[in-house]
């Protein structure tokens, strides 16, 4: 799949990068997106693909995500930079990925930690209930469930 991505004007309140990427994702990048002189807080959520789920052993994972899905990432950005006025960035991964890999990054700045802190929790949940992306886990006894990834 290639990259989709919408990278807006600087501003307080801006999506700053919203983006679905089949390639390894850097959280440099996506804390750089939002990083500005009047912010004293930067807060970043990495979600990695863990070894483990339902009692199960997880080789690895496969993110298949919809036509539309780098749209709806982006409006869930936007929903959250207005409703915060405060600049946001997200990327989430497709393709195979391995134990450890990077799944989603998301940043928030503010000029305090809480308001960051509550704005990129509201925008992860967010993400994971409204963008259509599903994943396939692995299992070590070479089974797999196809599972949305949203809510």
């Amino acid at each position: 799949m290639p990259e989709e991505s919408a990278q807006l004007p600087d501003g307080t309140g801006a999506v700053r990068l919203a983006e679905i990427s089949d390639r390894p994702l850097d959280p440099a990048v996506v804390d750089a997106a939002v990083r500005g002189p009047s912010f004293g807080a930067v807060v970043v959520f990495t979600g990695l693909v863990r070894d483990h789920d339902g009692g199960q052993t997880v080789s690895a994972l496969e993110y298949s995500a919809h036509p539309q899905a780098a749209r709806f990432l982006r409006e869930c950005c936007a929903a959250i930079a207005e409703s915060t006025g405060l600049p946001v960035a997200a990327v989430h991964r497709v393709g195979n990925l391995a134990v450890g890999d990077l799944a989603i990054v998301t940043a928030v700045a503010a000029p305090h930690r809480a308001e960051a802190f509550a704005a990129c929790s509201a925008l992860v949940d967010r993400i994971k209930h409204e963008v259509p992306i599903w994943k396939r886990q692995m299992f070590a006894d070479g089974m797999s469930e196809w599972v949305n990834a949203c809510g």
